[in-house]
C-alpha cells in the first residue's frame, strides 16, 4: 500500500466516525440540514488538503471540529439570503416539549455563547479544551458559559437550571442536547466523494493562482508597451564661459578715440625719425665732401 492510499484510508476512517455527529452539530448551530452538510464537508476537505498537518495533530477530530464550526458560523452567512443561519424565536413555543424547544432556544443565543455551549455541555469537553478550541482564555470561556446557561435557563424554566450548582446545570444541559443530537437526521456525503471534491477545489485554485499571474504580467507588458514616454531629457548644463562685462559706449567710444591718438603719435615718430636720419645723412655728407674735392 503506497503513502498515498495509507492517508485515504486513514482520512476515510476519521470521516465514516465522525461525519454524522459532526453533521448533527453543525445543525445545532445553524438549524439549517443543508448548510450543517455544506459545513461538514468543507470541514473535511480542508482536512484533506492539509492531511499532512492533520494526521499528526493530537486531536484530528478537534481540528476538523473547529473547521467546521468557523464555517458554520461565518458572519457573511447573514449576508446572503440563501446561506442565513436558522434563527428560533425568542420564547419558543413549549408544546414541542424541552427537548424540542431547547434548539430554538440554542439558536437565540449569539454565535459565541451557542458554541462555547454546545462544545461544553453537548460534546462533553472540559473548560480547558473548550477555552483552547475556541481560542479564548479559561475566564473568558467561563464567562461565556455562564452567560449562555443563564439565558437558557430564561428562556426554558422548566429545564430547571435556576438554584443548581454550574456542574449539575452542565449534566441537565448534557441529558437534555443529547436527544436532540440523536433526532437529527442529515447524512453526510461518502469519504470519497469528499476526497474528489477537495483535490478538484484544490486544483482549481492553483489553476486560478497561475492565470491570475499570468494575467497580471501581461498587464503590466501591455501597458509598459502602449504607455507614452513622458519622460524629458535632463537640461543641458551651459557651458564655462569666462564672465561678460557690458562696457559702455561712452566708455568704447573714448578708448577708440585714445587708441587713433596714440596711432598719430606712433606715426608722427616714425615721420620725425625719418626727417633726423635725413638730415644726418646730409651731414655726414657735408663733412666728407671737402675731403674728397
Amino acid at each position: 500500500m503506497t503513502q498515498r492510499e495509507q492517508a485515504a484510508t486513514a482520512f476515510d476512517d476519521l470521516h465514516t466516525r465522525h461525519a454524522a455527529a459532526l453533521m448533527q452539530q453543525a445543525y445545532l448551530l445553524t438549524g439549517r440540514p443543508w448548510l450543517a452538510r455544506r459545513a461538514v464537508e468543507r470541514g473535511f476537505r480542508l482536512a484533506w488538503q492539509c492531511w499532512p498537518e492533520v494526521a499528526v495533530d493530537p486531536d484530528p477530530v478537534g481540528w476538523v471540529r473547529a473547521a467546521v464550526y468557523e464555517y458554520a458560523l461565518t458572519p457573511w452567512h447573514q449576508l446572503c439570503p440563501g446561506l442565513r443561519t436558522a434563527r428560533g424565536p425568542r420564547k419558543p413555543s413549549k408544546a414541542a416539549g424541552p427537548d424540542g424547544a431547547l434548539p430554538a432556544a440554542l439558536l437565540s443565543l449569539p454565535a459565541p455563547y451557542r458554541r462555547v455551549l454546545l462544545l461544553h455541555d453537548g460534546v462533553g469537553l472540559g473548560l480547558g479544551a473548550t477555552a483552547a478550541e475556541i481560542e479564548a482564555s479559561t475566564p473568558a470561556a467561563a464567562g461565556r458559559l455562564a452567560h449562555a446557561r443563564e439565558r437558557i435557563a430564561a428562556l426554558l424554566p422548566e429545564l430547571g437550571l435556576d438554584g443548581h450548582p454550574p456542574e449539575r446545570q452542565g449534566e441537565i444541559l448534557r441529558d437534555r442536547l443529547s436527544g436532540p443530537l440523536s433526532a437529527v437526521e442529515v447524512t453526510p456525503r461518502a469519504a470519497a466523494h469528499v476526497r474528489g471534491g477537495s483535490e478538484r477545489s484544490a486544483r482549481r485554485t492553483t489553476r486560478a493562482a497561475f492565470g491570475g499571474t499570468g494575467l497580471f504580467a501581461l498587464v503590466t507588458l501591455v501597458m509598459m508597451a502602449l504607455a507614452p514616454d513622458h519622460s524629458t531629457p535632463p537640461p543641458k548644463r551651459p557651458l564655462a564661459t569666462a564672465p561678460h562685462t557690458r562696457v559702455s559706449p561712452a566708455r568704447t567710444h573714448g578708448a577708440a578715440t585714445r587708441e587713433q591718438r596714440d596711432a598719430a603719435r606712433e606715426r608722427r615718430n616714425a615721420a620725425r625719425e625719418q626727417g633726423n636720419a635725413a638730415v644726418r645723412k646730409r651731414l655726414r655728407e657735408a663733412r666728407l665732401a671737402p675731403e674728397l674735392r
